[in-house]
């Protein structure tokens, strides 16, 4: 069983981040085949990731083979990885964090519920999660509060139900966590007005969607009806209208980046993120146009240079490509490592800010 054993509910736009991102930690929660060559692999394998139009996802080898496709030779998706010791025991208080969401997550409490000593459990989370017990606590309530807002419950049953004992805790970090206000999120931000624009540019496609206080996504890809679709997935209720003219200044700001006439892209973003996030985005703004840092390098910039892996999935998840540059976070080994939009796209953008190949 895989680190991923510990995340049950994931989405196909999840795995296919966790794809771009080679994320290891997720073999053996899936496999994702590609029609044209009929051929299935791990989260992780290293192979040039295909169009995301060719790619189907599977819970496991079994049904990809069942399915028609065989196995990858390179990353044998078929073959068990050697077992961790702390994946069962992270597997394990979890459980008992989950079963239990309006507890605190006392570090002491838990270890001592697992037969352990508090040092040995915080180094196991974050060796496997990459987070600690707590701020797993905290992710997990926090998801199943968006989950409860968009079964349409109110807002008073779907904060009780997520574990939190009172509304005060959930407005006052309403703004970083959800980008709006709870009643909002679970309507799918009705009423809220978004103006977007889908222009072609050097990279294929650029959609850049605003609100009034500023961006709020830009993406990059090669059909223009895929990033329109992404778009409307995220804000279902929200009023969105189409207008260039309307964002020109923003939009020509991002071409000239990519026409390599600009260096700076200072422009303001409203974004939604959890605490974490945030900080990992601001350090990513923080690096020099023409530079690279490592994913160890950003989390030993955030305070937090054990959270390497969540520093990559802060990553994979950005919202606002090229404003927030996670196209200049690298391996340590100097590969290009994931990139939500693309390797070929991130190996670009890099040649254009003259960052030098390994």
């Amino acid at each position: 069983m895989s680190h991923a054993a510990l995340v049950s509910d994931l989405s196909p736009d999840r795995q296919w981040r966790i794809v771009l991102a080679r994320d290891h930690k997720f073999d053996g929660a899936f496999v994702y085949a590609v029609r044209s060559t009929h051929i299935y692999c791990r989260p992780s394998c290293p192979s040039r990731r295909p169009r995301r139009e060719r790619v189907e996802f599977f819970a496991g080898p079994e049904a990809a083979q069942l399915a028609g496709f065989r196995a990858c030779r390179r990353c044998r998706p078929g073959a068990a990885a050697a077992p961790d010791p702390r994946v069962p025991l992270v597997r394990n208080v979890c459980r008992l964090i989950d079963a239990r969401p309006d507890q605190p997550a006392s570090l002491a409490a838990l270890a001592a519920r697992a037969g352990v000593t508090p040092h040995h459990l915080l180094r196991a989370f974050r060796r496997v999660l990459g987070i600690s017990p707590r701020q797993y606590r905290d992710a997990r309530r926090l998801d199943r509060f968006r989950t409860e807002l968009r079964a349409r419950r109110g807002v008073s049953p779907a904060l009780y139900e997520a574990g939190y004992g009172s509304t005060s805790r959930v407005y006052e970090r309403a703004h970083a966590q959800l980008g709006m206000t709870p009643g909002a999120y679970r309507r799918g931000a009705p009423g809220a007005r978004i103006t977007y624009a889908v222009v072609p540019c050097p990279l294929g496609r650029l959609l850049v969607a605003t609100t009034p206080r500023g961006i709020c996504r830009v993406g990059l890809g090669g059909d223009a009806h895929q990033l329109e679709a992404g778009l409307r997935a995220e804000f279902p209720g929200a009023e969105l209208r189409r207008d260039r003219g309307a964002l020109a200044a923003s939009v020509g700001a991002i071409l000239r980046y990519l026409e390599g006439r600009a260096e700076a892209l200072d422009l303001p973003l409203d974004v939604r993120a959890t605490a974490f996030q945030r900080r990992v985005w601001e350090a990513l703004r923080r690096i020099p146009y023409g530079a690279t840092r490592s994913y160890r390098e950003v989390a030993a910039a955030i305070g937090k240079p054990a959270a390497t892996r969540a520093v990559a999935r802060a990553c994979a998840t950005n919202p606002a490509a090229l404003v927030i540059p996670c196209h200049r976070v690298v391996r340590a080994d100097g590969g290009v490592g994931g990139y939500r939009w693309g390797i070929a796209r991130k190996k670009a953008l890099l040649e254009r800010e003259g960052v030098p190949r390994p």
